[in-house]
């Protein structure tokens, strides 16, 4: 009679083995639902089975944290990543969300850092940077390894002879033509702006091959190294050889970055909710600034198991008690407008019949069309919506009720970090109700084939489904 705990690893190797082999992270779960570790996988199939394999020696190989941890481990959740660097910039904000117990690193508020290029200089500067500055620069990463990172910027000075000093150049300034240069123009990695020995036009130039560089995949100029690599060392060059070999490394490291519009760090770009509701007032021309706002979201995985999420945000802050999650009933396939029709429907038809209030504004997951579908909603209600916009994702743009162009704001612009808050917020709580409705259907199908048996789980809070 195999033993309870033999029975549980049983159960979480088929568990397991639906799991996809694709880049993402996985979040094991005690037996009340609480997050134990959160861990990234290039393979998530491989890796987490990796923990329950007869052979695999926890102690020696992970420590006695994670083998006490595996032994109390219930269930395991993933989200799957478009790449392994995807996956790393998730697991990162997942650890220094959730605070997992058993998680050792990414807990503390260090962040990533990033490559920043001035924009509004005469003669722009390059750094590496962790606290960037909130306008005038344009910004790469967060990249994942910051002594790589350092080690690019190097071999990239050496080509673009840009400048990494914090002085202020201005191009009328007469006296730069006396000031002595530092050590980088004698060794020929700056091209000295600060001491006028180069124009203002011919310094622009070079920053501008940079940001194309940065923007490219960057295989023309490591084919170059490689050319001159491979020549000394056949030329028995070694330690050129050898230094070129590292610049290569370096360069090839800044591809292991993700997408300051995406993979957003609000350590770095912290807004006061209230600056925030004040410029979103001023931006949607109300009154005064909003006090509540409710953003809606839709998951779904190729239009299965379709579902709806609303949070709800008071005074710029998540109020738990608000949030709202909805499981599609009308809507077959994939149809994310007609979703968006379902929850708004759902959700505000008691508003409309005056029984419950309006949120000052309600902010949609989506780009034009997904604000219209809302707005269609309740026009089949016949009453005149609050505010309501929709934020579309890559471009940030922002599409308002009434306008007839979408508005888009500087990146860190307080009123759009706090709309970007109230839309990630409705985006994770929906993608955690369709991942939960997957595992369930997963179960009950597993069930029915005779591969698993059925056994109650204790009841815990939960987010109520609406009506």
């Amino acid at each position: 009679m195999p033993s309870s705990d033999d029975q549980r690893v049983q159960a979480l190797r088929e568990r397991i083995a639906q799991f996809p082999k694709a880049p993402g992270v996985y979040l094991m779960k005690d037996r009340e639902g609480r997050v134990l570790y959160v861990g990234k996988a290039k393979d998530l199939r491989s890796r987490v089975a990796s923990y329950f394999q007869p052979s695999a020696d926890l102690l020696n190989t992970r420590g006695p944290d994670i083998c006490r941890m595996v032994a109390n481990v219930a269930d395991i959740d993933f989200l799957e990543c478009e790449t392994e660097v995807d996956a790393l910039l998730k697991e990162s904000r997942l650890i220094k969300d959730i605070q997992p117990p058993h998680n050792a690193q990414l807990k503390d508020d260090k962040t990533f850092p990033y490559l920043e290029i001035t924009t509004g200089d005469d003669f722009p500067g390059v750094y590496l940077t962790r606290a960037p500055r909130l306008k005038g620069t344009k910004l790469y990463g967060p990249f994942l390894a910051s002594a790589a990172l350092r080690d690019a910027v190097n071999a990239l000075q050496k080509a673009f002879k840009f400048r990494t000093c914090t002085l202020e150049i201005r191009a009328d300034d007469e006296s730069r033509r006396y000031f002595r240069p530092c050590l980088l123009h004698a060794i020929n990695q700056c091209t000295a702006p600060c001491a006028d020995l180069i124009s203002k036009e011919d310094y622009r130039r070079d920053i501008a091959r940079l940001r194309k560089l940065l923007a490219s995949k960057r295989s023309v100029l490591i084919r170059q190294l490689t050319r001159e690599m491979e020549q000394a060392a056949g030329e028995q060059r070694f330690e050129e050889a050898a230094r070129l070999r590292d610049q290569i490394k370096s360069i090839e490291s800044l591809s292991l970055s993700g997408d300051p519009q995406v993979d957003v760090q609000p350590e770095v770009f912290y807004v006061d909710p209230t600056e925030g509701l004040e410029k979103l007032g001023e931006l949607l021309g109300l009154e005064a600034p909003p006090r509540s706002l409710e953003g809606i979201d839709i998951a779904h995985l190729q239009g299965q198991e379709t579902v709806g999420a609303l949070v709800c945000f008071l005074d710029g802050r998540p109020f738990k008690s608000g949030y709202r999650r909805f499981q599609i009933r009308t809507v077959e396939g994939v149809d994310d407008y007609a979703a968006i029709r379902e929850v708004v429907l759902r959700r505000y038809r008691y508003a409309a019949e005056g029984e419950e209030l309006y949120p000052d504004v309600i902010l949609i997951d989506g780009g034009l069309g997904q604000l219209h579908a809302a707005q269609e909603a309740f026009e089949l209600m016949n009453v005149r919506p609050p505010m309501v916009i929709s934020l579309a994702k890559r471009e940030e743009e922002l599409f308002i009720q009434a306008r007839s162009s979408p508005v888009r704001l500087a990146r860190n612009d307080a009123a759009l970090r706090l709309l970007q808050q109230v839309r990630d917020e409705a985006h994770r709580f929906a993608q955690h109700y369709h991942h939960l409705l997957r595992s369930r259907k997963l179960f009950d199908e597993q069930v029915e084939q005779g591969r698993r048996v059925p056994r109650h789980k204790k009841a815990g809070p939960a987010a109520p489904e609406s009506t």
